[in-house]
Formats: C-alpha cells, structure tokens, sequence
C-alpha cells in the first residue's frame, strides 16, 4: 500500500504490515494535503472483495460511496438554508398570530388546547418510530412536567396578551426571552452573568416600560393602544409572564439535556397543556365550538402555521448555529409590525418603536454574545 499526499504517491516503509492509520471525521474535507490509502501500483484487490479507499471527508466510508471515487461528487450545503428556514418561520408565526387577532368569538385558552391537540398529532407518530415511550426516564420526569407546565403557560398567556393588546407590542415583549433565559441560568444553573447580560437585561425592561407605557410614568393620557388601558396592561402582565415562563422552559431543557428525546419534551407540552386548557375552560364556563365558519377555519391554519413554525424553527437550529438564527429571528417583530399595518390598520407608536428597537437589541446582544462564546470554546476544544 501507499499513503497518497496531495495526489502524489509516497511509499510506506513495510515492517508490521499494518496500513497506516488516517484520521477520520474530518469536518474540513479532503483537500490538497490530507492523506489518504490507495492501492500500491500493480496490487489488486481480492476476489469477491471489495476495494477500500479511506478519507477524512467520508468518515472511513468504502471507495464506490467515497466523494473522491471516479464519477462521484460531493453534494454542497447550501449556504443560508438554515437561516431561509427561520426567516420562514417567523413569518408562519407571525401569520397565526395575524389569524389569532381575527377571530372573535374563541377564548384564547380553547385556542390553546386546539394548538395543543394539533402538536399531539405530529409528535404521536414519532414517539412510536423512535419508541421513546411516553413517560421518559425517572429521573427526569419531573423536569418534564414543569417544562409542560411552563410551556403551555407561556403558550395560554402569550394568546391572550395577542387578543387584547397590539400584536406588534406583544410580539416584541416576547422578544425579551433570551434576556430572562440567562438571568435564571445564572440563578438556577449557576452559568457565567457578566455585566454585558445585565445591561442587555436593562435595555428589555426599559423597552417593556416603553411599550406598557405606565401612568405613574407617562401620564394618565395614554394613547396608541387598542381598548381600554386597563386591558393594555392585563396583557403587557400576560406577555411578560409568557416570557418568564418560555425562559424558565428553556433553563429546563439545558438542565436536562439530550437525555430526553426533544419529541418527548413536546409531547409533555402538548398533553399537559390540554389538560390545563379543557379544566380552565370548563372552570369558566367558555368551552364552545366558534359560530362562525370563519372562526372554526381560522383555529385549523393556527394549528398548522404554528406547528409548520415550529418544524421550520427546528430544522433551522439543526443546520445552522444558534446564534445566527436567534439574530435572524428578529424578524418575528419586523414581520408584526408589517402585519399590523396592512391588515388590522393599526400604525405603531413611537413608544412602541423605541421599545422594539431596546428588546431586539437587547435580544440580539444577547445571541450574538452567546455566539462569539461558542466559537471560542470550540477554538480551545480543537487546540
């Protein structure tokens, strides 16, 4: 055998009669100057055996499949797909929400457990393929009924502040997550909270007292709002908790980690979710089928545009690091704005602009931190 080196043969001193060992997994491909085996002029493979060629780019895959076998081509990513994905996502978001402001006659909790029901239908399937089971392992089942809780907590709040106050103003109280994700992180995982994530946490309340507007602050004439203030402040309270609980969800799930299937962690959403919903509604006495065909049409696209968000969302976070995707989820506020202009005929305040623009910087300060950290630990993990 000899060890090819940038295309040119050089020899392998015989002696154990061990081939060489070559490094696999390489993520850097196989350009000029990585190694590779190959056949020693004139030597032929076995009969009925089939010839190996080794490279780092095909993690030790058998020469006919290897991307530098005669014939073959090494199929390209496609750059920007994972940041296609969230654009695409955050514009389904932003749609259900659009439909959310359109329905009249539906309480926001029965929005909720349809939601909920529509989640249930898509990862039932998947809990049999990849026979999670449906309960997880024990040790971690009470992180998965808080995370349920929480979660369709956040969901249930986050519909209601949409029914009763301007859905570029929710959507933007809702940006603040990442903010509040690592304020609790510091507290319950006890990870790293420089004096960059406390101003970034400054900039997101002041951009949530802009938006809320308090009197105390700004005076009793408040205008820009739909309704009634005390409605503005019922769901400026409502977005806040969402975030705080969608925050304290995503602390759980760093706690849990990869131990738990991310279709079981739905899955707990999803049920839980149903059961909270179906009680509350029963509680008070709102659990109706919607009057309108409009309405009943309207409750089916949410289902669908939030669970096509959510799959979007996923296989951005996949192909594509997580902070340029949270960067690139900023367009979830630009996206409300828009709708809100054209179709409910609501033009934004500039308390509402000044708010947006403290949140998603904040926000987006955030990400961008957390990104620049990641690329740094995995710099000193490869030296």
């Amino acid at each position: 055998m000899v060890l090819c080196q940038g295309g040119e043969a050089a020899a392998v001193p015989a002696g154990s009669g061990k081939e060489p060992e070559v490094p696999l997994n390489r993520e850097d491909g196989a350009g000029a100057g990585q190694p590779r085996l190959c056949p020693a002029p004139g030597m032929e493979a076995a009969a009925g055996a089939e010839e190996r060629r080794v490279c780092g780019c095909c993690s030790g895959l058998s020469w006919p499949r290897c991307c530098k076998a005669p014939g073959t081509k090494k199929k390209a990513a496609c750059p920007g797909l994972g940041l296609f994905y969230t654009v695409l996502s955050a514009f389904l978001f932003s749609v259900a929400s659009l439909f959310l402001k359109k329905i009249e006659d539906v309480h926001s909790v029965e929005v909720s457990a349809f939601r909920c029901v529509f989640q249930m239908a898509f990862v039932l399937p998947g809990l049999i393929y990849y026979k999670t089971g449906f309960l997880g392992p024990k040790g971690k089942r009470i992180f998965l009924f808080f995370r349920g809780v929480l979660g369709s907590s956040a969901m249930i709040l986050l519909y209601y502040a949409f029914q009763v106050m301007p859905l570029a103003d929710a959507t933007v109280i809702t940006f603040s997550s990442p903010v509040f994700t690592s304020l609790l992180a510091w507290i319950f995982l006890k990870e790293k909270y420089s004096i960059w994530d406390l101003l970034f946490t400054l900039f997101a309340i002041t951009g949530v007292v802009l938006i809320a507007r308090p009197p105390f602050l700004f005076g009793s004439n408040v205008t820009g709002i739909e309704g009634s203030y005390t409605d503005h402040l019922k769901g400026t309270i409502a977005a806040v908790t969402s975030t705080v609980s969608a925050a304290s969800t995503f602390v759980i799930l760093r706690k849990v980690g990869k131990s738990v299937h991310y279709f079981l962690s739905i899955w707990y959403y999803a049920v839980i979710g149903l059961i909270g919903c179906v009680i509350a509604l029963f509680v008070m006495n709102e659990w109706r089928l919607p009057y309108c065909g409009k309405d009943r049409v309207l409750l089916v696209l949410i289902g669908l545009l939030g669970l096509g968000g959510q799959i979007f969302l996923t296989k951005a976070l996949q192909i594509e690091k997580a902070g340029p995707v949270a960067i690139m989820k900023t367009m979830d506020v630009v996206f409300a704005f828009i709708l809100q202009i054209l179709f409910l005929n609501h033009l934004p305040t500039w308390w509402t602009v000044g708010g947006a623009l403290c949140v998603v910087a904040s926000s987006s300060g955030t990400a961008i931190r957390k990104w620049r950290q990641s690329l740094k630990k995995a710099k000193e993990n490869e030296i």
